[in-house]
């Protein structure tokens, strides 16, 4: 119990996805213009990162080594992906339109997000077993989320302050997340 507990704590704050690994950056800067989106779009990241997990990971475990095709890892789990981003936009289609519409292109971008496909390569890469690599899909997940919902919160303040021409639009944005990631940078001593 531990163990899992070391993984959900350094997957999602240590060495959270975006700020420590700088993967996901396309959704963390698109997304997250409003909380309400980015709180969206971080729970339908955890949905198919944390189902991905589990699916690649039974997949690599039972089929793909066995038979001795570990080899096609990442077509496979890129596949297994794209299949659970489409279950998603269907549900997200059907049961809450409007955040099917606010997410809009992102919501495909999941499939090409490249921090769900680095989590299913990190599961196999550290060898977890099914449970440590679901726990550390779902982590990651969740400071993914943590992440694009601070910066959301500070998007929407920084629109009431007056920033230098220089710094106005994606500049300003781009050092935010850089002092994020400094800021995340301090929790490296925990784990």
């Amino acid at each position: 119990m531990q163990e899992l507990l070391v993984i959900a704590v350094g997957s999602a704050i240590v060495n959270n996805v975006v700020l420590s690994q700088f993967l996901g950056l396309c959704p963390f800067l698109g997304v997250s213009k409003k909380v309400q989106t980015a709180a969206g779009m971080g729970t339908a990241v955890i949905f198919v990162i944390t189902l991905s997990s589990l699916v690649t990971g039974l997949i690599y475990k039972y089929i793909l080594v066995p038979l001795s095709f570990d080899y096609l890892q990442t077509i496979v789990f890129i596949l297994v992906i794209a299949a659970l981003v489409q279950f998603v936009e269907m549900v997200l289609k059907k049961m809450m339109p409007p955040l099917y519409n606010a997410l809009g292109v992102y919501l495909p971008l999941i499939t090409t997000n490249c921090a769900v496909l680095g989590v299913a390569l990190k599961n196999v890469q550290n060898d977890y077993g099914i449970l440590s690599g679901v726990v550390n899909g779902f982590a990651t997940a969740v400071g993914f989320t943590i992440a694009i919902v601070i910066m959301a919160g500070i998007r929407e303040k920084i629109q009431y302050n007056n920033v230098p021409a220089a710094f106005r639009g994606s500049a300003i944005v781009l050092v935010t997340a850089g002092l994020m990631a400094i800021a995340f940078y301090g929790f490296s001593g925990v784990i």
